[in-house]
């Protein structure tokens, strides 16, 4: 609970007057005013295992909760492959992040689990960690110990309320992730057509290619007949069973696995561990760094595709709750042995398209990953690998956003350059730098457009004195724009600034305003600001220290000054 919170604020809606501490906590009795409290400062909805509200059903949460459990399967051993652990390790990752968030988060229907974005970093900590510590193994230990601070971390953001500046990332962005990561998810299943490192071809090639349009051409023409089952799992069970049934030759999860040095995804219960490592200073400095792109880069894709999710439901997520529910997941990965992960936008859109609406979907989708690995090995590793690429590329044209092609010409430049910017470098580098790099170019194009409209409408009063009636924000970008807008030399002793239709809004405007004052008295003249509003005289009177300002603080927004002062009175008496 924060410190701003009043229970006063309960008391007096219900017209009692409560003066001690004990009958301001006794007013908790009241449950239905302290649960409206709860529920509107921490958006702490009411746990709905199914959202009958937006169309969801036991059922389609739980076939769509399978067909995401298939296709977690490849992608959290390629990843786990990708940071140079076990897939074993990968899919304990993927089950408990999939069950804690989708559990305790704050978007029922979206998934989670092991990603290709946090697999990158990680491939550079487990290699330094097994140098540091001279054992193959050691470096293993490391991301656990890295994945427990990282949860913290993002636990903490939750608790600080931090997921609410997703609001702050424009529309160009948003377009630019969702193409970058599209593209992202293309290239990854491009690695599927190949076999020992390389390329296949004949006949080979052909197959893997009539199956994966197979399993397309399913899930686009099977929602024109009927939707009470989900098209993607009809897809991988029909082509499943071509392929065991017809004897092809054709690459399976099980020969996937093993020809990335694996044995099979059969395997136990995750078990509770401490992470083998040292705990000093040294450690902390090496596994710092790393937990905070961790963080950065889970927080960022999980309320990216927050909000892609809510687009595409039409209904609306916690952000903070989110947060809280990744760390936690995080956490628990560290002391189970797991990957860590954070929202798979894929996996997500699979699920909202099959049908999955509320948690049961994400719950089901980790039990039945976990249920693979402890019974149903067997069966899953004879799945196609073509199947499930052809899942993933229907969900790559789901996930690119074609309208960016009809908006070309309808949009500003610095949008589309964005939107471009951020694609690329989503690619090409990671999803956090591209995100950042296109908050920033959004916010700079911002400032410079802000910059440019601030103005001024100047006149002198019939007593002589000289006012600027100031139109638009002053902050740092405009500063020499404001600064041509006076004539020191040539204006009266008296001058006044008004800022009615204005706001001081940084340090910046304040340092410009204080040397314009400067400007003035050493030319004899004096210069008054007027209609300020509360918090801009709030940061005058912080500069006051610095620089000496004076402020119009009476109710006419007048100072004492005697002939200025005489001569209102005199207008107000005509």
């Amino acid at each position: 609970m924060d410190s701003n919170f009043s229970f006063s604020r309960i008391h007096d809606a219900q017209g009692v007057n409560l003066n001690s501490i004990h009958s301001q906590w006794a007013i908790i009795e009241n449950k239905s005013i302290f649960a409206a409290y709860l529920k509107k400062r921490y958006s702490l909805k009411p746990f709905q295992l199914i959202d009958r509200t937006n169309g969801g059903s036991i059922k389609n949460d739980l076939l769509s909760g399978l067909t995401v459990a298939l296709a977690l399967v490849p992608e959290a051993v390629a990843f786990a492959f990708v940071a140079g652990i076990s897939p074993i390790v990968g899919l304990y990752g993927a089950f408990m992040m999939g069950l804690v968030t989708a559990i305790f988060g704050g978007r029922p229907g979206m998934i989670s689990g092991a990603t290709g974005a946090m697999a990158v970093v990680m491939v550079s900590l487990v290699s330094e960690g097994n140098q540091l510590a001279g054992a193959e193994t050691a470096g293993l230990q490391y991301l656990f110990a890295t994945l427990l601070l990282a949860g913290l971390i993002q636990v903490s953001a939750g608790i600080l309320r931090l997921g609410k500046f997703v609001r702050m990332i424009p529309h160009s962005v948003m377009m630019g992730f969702v193409n970058g990561l599209a593209i992202v998810i293309f290239i990854s299943q491009l690695g599927m057509f190949k076999s020992k490192g390389e390329w296949l071809g004949g006949s080979s090639l052909w197959i893997m290619l009539g199956l994966v349009a197979m399993t397309m051409l399913i899930m686009a023409l099977l929602p024109l007949v009927t939707k009470k089952i989900p098209a993607a799992l009809t897809g991988i069970i029909v082509v499943s069973l071509v392929v065991i049934l017809g004897d092809l030759e054709t690459e399976t999860v099980k020969s996937f696995i093993v020809a990335n040095g694996g044995e099979g995804i059969k395997a136990g219960l995750p078990s509770f561990q401490i992470p083998l490592i040292a705990f000093s200073l040294e450690t902390l400095f090496f596994i710092a760094p790393y937990a905070f792109i961790l963080a950065a880069i889970g927080l960022i894709e999980s309320l990216m595709t927050l909000n892609l999710i809510d687009e595409l439901t039409d209904t609306h997520g916690s952000g903070n709750r989110e947060c809280v529910a990744q760390g936690a997941g995080n956490i628990l990965n560290g002391f189970f042995g797991g990957m860590g992960g954070c929202a798979m936008i894929g996996q997500s859109i699979i699920n909202i398209k099959s049908g999955g609406r509320g948690r049961l979907s994400g719950i089901t989708a980790a039990l039945a990953l976990l249920f693979f690995i402890l019974f149903g090995s067997s069966y899953i590793e004879q799945v196609p690998i073509a199947a499930l690429v052809g899942v993933m590329f229907m969900v790559v044209l789901g996930t690119f956003a074609w309208s960016t092609f009809k908006v070309w010409n309808k949009v500003p430049n610095a949008d589309m350059i964005v939107i471009i910017l951020v694609t690329v470098i989503t690619v090409l580098f990671d999803l956090a730098i591209a995100v950042l790099a296109g908050v920033i170019v959004s916010s700079l194009v911002f400032a410079w457009e802000n910059a440019k409209r601030i103005r001024a409408r100047k006149y002198v009063d019939d007593h002589g004195v000289k006012h600027y009636e100031i139109y638009g924000p002053l902050f740092f970008g405009c500063i020499e724009l404001f600064n041509s807008k006076f004539d020191v030399k040539n204006d009266p002793e008296e001058v006044i600034i008004d800022f009615k239709e204005s706001r001081i809004v940084d340090q910046s405007a304040i340092e410009c305003i204080n040397k314009l004052t400067e400007r003035y008295l050493k030319d004899g003249k004096n210069i008054h600001l007027r209609h300020l509003s509360s918090d801009c005289v709030k940061l005058i009177k912080r500069a006051e220290k610095i620089y000496e300002v004076n402020v119009l603080e009476d109710p006419d927004y007048f100072v004492a000054i005697d002939n200025f002062r005489q001569a209102q009175n005199a207008l107000a008496n005509k």
